[in-house]
């Protein structure tokens, strides 16, 4: 695995030193495989930090499917949006600009986000990008809208079942209407939205699982394939799910659902 800095406007991929300072970067993960399907690796944490278990292993288990995973360590409180959604932005537009120099097909560039970082990764999939981005290189030429998305125990909406330290954590306290709709990815799918797999479970005590019915239900009724599993148990943030036999049977049902994309198996 390899750290890029995403923001640099170099012609080739520059990797980031062991060493250096904390910046918005990716680490991506390369299989041996030409034109690849590429996902771009959201984990949660609030808006305050990043989950370490929802992105190195995560990935790995991309790669284990043949998919070239590119983990990112966007920008967390106290850095406020539109900050964090703009390094996603970026991020797919960096894996589309160097999508040959990386062996990855860049018309299959999906995002899988966790919590917060799935709440990214609607943003990115419902094109909440008027006024977040400042266009600075080629890169930016780039479509940021990426082909799928994946979004597990997602926070979506900062209008109704508010998660709301993730709320405070991207845009602060006391955030006006205007703001928590603009940033309520339910109210912004549309028909161009990719089409998404979602799973939640029940019982999560955290981020209430409305969020991940009423985005299934938004892509719905603008005719967006999507596909939602809801477990009856679980807690927040499990990730893998891998001491979850139950829950965990999630990596199997988005397996199927990459297949039936032509993302694996291909």
């Amino acid at each position: 695995m390899t750290d890029f800095d995403i923001w640099s406007s170099s012609a080739t991929p520059q990797p980031l030193p062991a060493d250096a300072p904390a910046r918005p970067r990716l680490t991506f993960f390369p299989v041996d495989r030409e034109s690849a399907p590429a996902f771009l690796v959201l984990p949660g944490g609030g808006y305050a930090k990043q989950a370490d278990h929802e992105a190195e292993p995560v990935a790995r288990w991309l790669g284990s499917l043949g998919i070239v995973a590119c983990a990112l360590h966007y920008r967390v409180h106290p850095d406020l949006h539109p900050l964090p959604l703009r390094d996603a932005h970026r991020a797919v537009r960096w894996v589309r600009h160097h999508a040959v120099r990386c062996r990855i097909d860049p018309a299959r560039v999906g995002v899988i986000g966790f919590s917060a970082g799935g709440h990214l990764a609607a943003c990115a999939a419902t094109g909440l990008s008027a006024g977040v981005d400042e266009p600075s290189d080629v890169i930016d030429d780039e479509s940021a809208t990426p082909a799928l998305a994946a979004l597990c125990y997602p926070v979506i909406s900062f209008v109704d079942a508010v998660h709301e330290r993730s709320m405070a954590n991207l845009l602060g306290p006391d955030p006006d209407t205007v703001t928590r709709r603009a940033l309520s990815p339910e109210l912004h799918a549309n028909a161009s939205s990719p089409p998404s797999f979602l799973w939640h479970t029940a019982e999560d005590a955290s981020v209430d699982v409305a969020n991940s019915l009423m985005y299934a239900r938004a892509l719905a009724d603008h005719d967006v394939p999507v596909e939602l599993h809801v477990f009856p148990r679980g807690r927040h943030g499990l990730g893998l799910a891998l001491d979850d036999p139950s829950v965990g049977r999630w990596k199997d049902l988005f397996e199927s659902w990459l297949r039936s994309h032509g993302w694996v198996g291909a």
